[in-house]
Protein backbone atom coordinates (compact mmCIF):
# COMPACT_ATOMS: atom_id res chain seq x y z
CA UNK A 1 0.00 0.00 0.00
CA UNK A 2 1.31 3.46 -0.78
CA UNK A 3 2.14 5.50 2.31
CA UNK A 4 -0.25 8.25 1.16
CA UNK A 5 -3.18 5.78 1.31
CA UNK A 6 -2.22 4.79 4.84
CA UNK A 7 -1.69 8.38 5.95
CA UNK A 8 -5.16 9.26 4.70
CA UNK A 9 -6.54 6.73 7.20
CA UNK A 10 -4.91 8.35 10.25
CA UNK A 11 -8.28 8.82 12.05
CA UNK A 12 -8.90 5.06 11.90
CA UNK A 13 -5.39 4.31 13.19
CA UNK A 14 -5.71 6.82 16.04
CA UNK A 15 -9.20 5.53 16.89
CA UNK A 16 -8.03 1.94 17.29
CA UNK A 17 -4.79 2.95 19.01
CA UNK A 18 -6.78 4.90 21.61
CA UNK A 19 -8.12 1.60 22.84
CA UNK A 20 -5.35 -0.84 21.93
CA UNK A 21 -2.55 0.97 23.75
CA UNK A 22 -4.56 1.02 26.98
CA UNK A 23 -5.63 -2.58 26.39
CA UNK A 24 -2.03 -3.73 25.88
CA UNK A 25 -0.93 -2.00 29.10
CA UNK A 26 -3.86 -3.49 31.02
CA UNK A 27 -3.47 -6.96 29.47
CA UNK A 28 0.25 -7.19 30.19
CA UNK A 29 -0.30 -6.07 33.78
CA UNK A 30 -3.12 -8.55 34.13
CA UNK A 31 -0.97 -11.39 32.74
CA UNK A 32 1.80 -10.73 35.26
CA UNK A 33 -0.68 -10.90 38.16
CA UNK A 34 -2.86 -13.84 37.15
CA UNK A 35 -2.21 -17.28 38.54
CA UNK A 36 -0.74 -19.54 35.87
CA UNK A 37 -3.71 -21.91 35.80
CA UNK A 38 -6.14 -19.04 35.17
CA UNK A 39 -3.85 -17.47 32.57
CA UNK A 40 -3.71 -20.79 30.70
CA UNK A 41 -7.53 -20.94 30.65
CA UNK A 42 -7.78 -17.35 29.40
CA UNK A 43 -5.23 -17.99 26.64
CA UNK A 44 -7.01 -21.21 25.63
CA UNK A 45 -10.33 -19.35 25.36
CA UNK A 46 -8.68 -16.60 23.29
CA UNK A 47 -7.16 -19.20 20.94
CA UNK A 48 -10.57 -20.79 20.42
CA UNK A 49 -12.08 -17.33 19.83
CA UNK A 50 -9.43 -16.45 17.25
CA UNK A 51 -10.13 -19.76 15.49
CA UNK A 52 -13.78 -18.67 15.20
CA UNK A 53 -12.72 -15.26 13.88
CA UNK A 54 -10.47 -16.94 11.31
CA UNK A 55 -13.32 -19.07 10.04
CA UNK A 56 -15.97 -16.33 10.04
CA UNK A 57 -14.17 -13.00 9.70
CA UNK A 58 -12.16 -13.59 6.55
CA UNK A 59 -15.16 -14.15 4.34
CA UNK A 60 -16.40 -10.64 5.05
CA UNK A 61 -16.14 -8.32 2.09
CA UNK A 62 -15.20 -4.70 2.48
CA UNK A 63 -17.80 -2.08 1.81
CA UNK A 64 -19.80 0.26 3.94
CA UNK A 65 -18.80 0.85 7.53
CA UNK A 66 -20.92 -0.91 10.14
CA UNK A 67 -21.71 2.40 11.88
CA UNK A 68 -20.51 5.98 11.53
CA UNK A 69 -19.88 9.04 13.67
CA UNK A 70 -19.67 8.79 17.44
CA UNK A 71 -20.84 5.17 17.49
CA UNK A 72 -17.96 4.19 15.21
CA UNK A 73 -15.45 6.05 17.37
CA UNK A 74 -16.80 4.42 20.54
CA UNK A 75 -16.83 0.94 19.02
CA UNK A 76 -13.34 1.55 17.63
CA UNK A 77 -11.97 2.36 21.08
CA UNK A 78 -13.72 -0.67 22.64
CA UNK A 79 -12.53 -2.99 19.85
CA UNK A 80 -9.02 -1.56 20.11
CA UNK A 81 -9.01 -2.12 23.88
CA UNK A 82 -10.03 -5.77 23.44
CA UNK A 83 -7.44 -6.25 20.68
CA UNK A 84 -4.76 -4.70 22.90
CA UNK A 85 -5.59 -7.09 25.73
CA UNK A 86 -5.44 -10.09 23.39
CA UNK A 87 -2.16 -8.86 21.88
CA UNK A 88 -0.56 -8.46 25.31
CA UNK A 89 -1.84 -11.74 26.74
CA UNK A 90 -0.94 -13.85 23.74
CA UNK A 91 2.15 -12.04 22.55
CA UNK A 92 0.71 -11.57 19.07
CA UNK A 93 0.00 -8.38 17.24
CA UNK A 94 -3.74 -9.03 17.09
CA UNK A 95 -3.91 -8.95 13.28
CA UNK A 96 -6.48 -11.74 13.14
CA UNK A 97 -8.79 -9.52 15.16
CA UNK A 98 -7.69 -6.18 13.72
CA UNK A 99 -8.27 -7.01 10.06
CA UNK A 100 -11.90 -8.13 10.49
CA UNK A 101 -12.48 -5.07 12.73
CA UNK A 102 -11.10 -2.74 10.07
CA UNK A 103 -13.16 -4.38 7.33
CA UNK A 104 -16.43 -4.66 9.27
CA UNK A 105 -16.38 -1.58 11.52
CA UNK A 106 -14.63 0.87 9.17
CA UNK A 107 -15.48 -0.64 5.75
CA UNK A 108 -11.78 -0.83 4.77
CA UNK A 109 -10.60 -2.75 1.72
CA UNK A 110 -8.90 -6.01 2.78
CA UNK A 111 -5.48 -4.97 1.44
CA UNK A 112 -5.72 -1.61 3.16
CA UNK A 113 -6.89 -3.35 6.34
CA UNK A 114 -3.78 -5.54 6.32
CA UNK A 115 -1.51 -2.53 6.11
CA UNK A 116 -3.49 -0.54 8.67
CA UNK A 117 -3.32 -3.47 11.08
CA UNK A 118 0.47 -3.18 11.02
CA UNK A 119 0.25 0.52 11.88
CA UNK A 120 -1.85 -0.35 14.94
CA UNK A 121 -0.03 -3.57 15.90
CA UNK A 122 3.48 -2.22 16.26
CA UNK A 123 2.71 0.52 18.83
CA UNK A 124 0.39 -1.89 20.65
CA UNK A 125 3.10 -4.52 20.99
CA UNK A 126 5.64 -1.91 22.09
CA UNK A 127 3.33 -0.81 24.92
CA UNK A 128 2.81 -4.44 25.97
CA UNK A 129 6.58 -4.98 25.84
CA UNK A 130 7.19 -1.89 27.99
CA UNK A 131 4.61 -3.03 30.55
CA UNK A 132 6.06 -6.55 30.77
CA UNK A 133 9.59 -5.19 31.19
CA UNK A 134 8.41 -2.95 34.04
CA UNK A 135 7.39 -6.04 36.03
CA UNK A 136 10.67 -7.87 35.33
CA UNK A 137 8.69 -10.44 33.30
CA UNK A 138 11.54 -10.77 30.81
CA UNK A 139 13.92 -12.35 33.32
CA UNK A 140 12.62 -15.69 32.03
CA UNK A 141 13.95 -14.86 28.55
CA UNK A 142 17.46 -14.47 29.91
CA UNK A 143 17.28 -17.86 31.61
CA UNK A 144 16.04 -19.49 28.39
CA UNK A 145 18.29 -17.81 25.80
CA UNK A 146 18.78 -20.90 23.63
CA UNK A 147 15.06 -21.62 23.47
CA UNK A 148 14.32 -17.97 22.63
CA UNK A 149 17.00 -17.92 19.92
CA UNK A 150 15.71 -21.14 18.34
CA UNK A 151 12.09 -19.89 18.45
CA UNK A 152 13.10 -16.52 16.95
CA UNK A 153 15.03 -18.23 14.13
CA UNK A 154 12.07 -20.54 13.49
CA UNK A 155 9.65 -17.60 13.46
CA UNK A 156 11.76 -15.69 10.95
CA UNK A 157 12.12 -18.75 8.71
CA UNK A 158 8.41 -19.56 9.07
CA UNK A 159 7.40 -15.98 8.21
CA UNK A 160 9.60 -16.04 5.13
CA UNK A 161 8.28 -19.42 3.99
CA UNK A 162 4.68 -18.49 4.84
CA UNK A 163 4.95 -15.30 2.82
CA UNK A 164 6.02 -17.31 -0.21
CA UNK A 165 3.40 -20.04 0.29
CA UNK A 166 0.56 -17.58 0.83
CA UNK A 167 -0.11 -17.27 -2.88
CA UNK A 168 0.12 -21.02 -3.41
CA UNK A 169 -2.06 -22.42 -0.63
CA UNK A 170 -5.77 -21.77 -1.22
CA UNK A 171 -7.66 -19.92 1.51
CA UNK A 172 -10.12 -22.83 1.64
CA UNK A 173 -7.28 -25.00 3.01
CA UNK A 174 -5.22 -22.42 4.87
CA UNK A 175 -7.84 -20.89 7.17
CA UNK A 176 -9.47 -24.14 8.35
CA UNK A 177 -6.00 -25.64 8.87
CA UNK A 178 -4.89 -22.71 11.00
CA UNK A 179 -8.19 -22.76 12.91
CA UNK A 180 -7.70 -26.48 13.60
CA UNK A 181 -4.18 -25.85 14.92
CA UNK A 182 -5.56 -23.12 17.19
CA UNK A 183 -8.34 -25.38 18.52
CA UNK A 184 -5.89 -28.22 19.23
CA UNK A 185 -3.51 -25.76 20.89
CA UNK A 186 -6.37 -24.29 22.93
CA UNK A 187 -7.32 -27.77 24.12
CA UNK A 188 -3.73 -28.53 25.15
CA UNK A 189 -3.27 -25.18 26.88
CA UNK A 190 -6.60 -25.59 28.70
CA UNK A 191 -5.41 -28.94 30.09
CA UNK A 192 -1.92 -27.64 30.95
CA UNK A 193 -1.01 -28.01 34.60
Amino acid sequence: MPMADLAAQWPVIVNLLAGSLAGAWFGAGWATRLRSDILFKVIAALMAGIAVVLLTGHGVASGAALVTGGAQIGLGVVAGFAIGIVAALMGVAGGELLIPTLVILFGADIKLAGSLSLAVSLPTMLVGFARYSRDQAFATLGRNRIFVAVMAAGSIAGSFLGGHLLGLVPEAVLLPGLALILVISAFKVWRHK
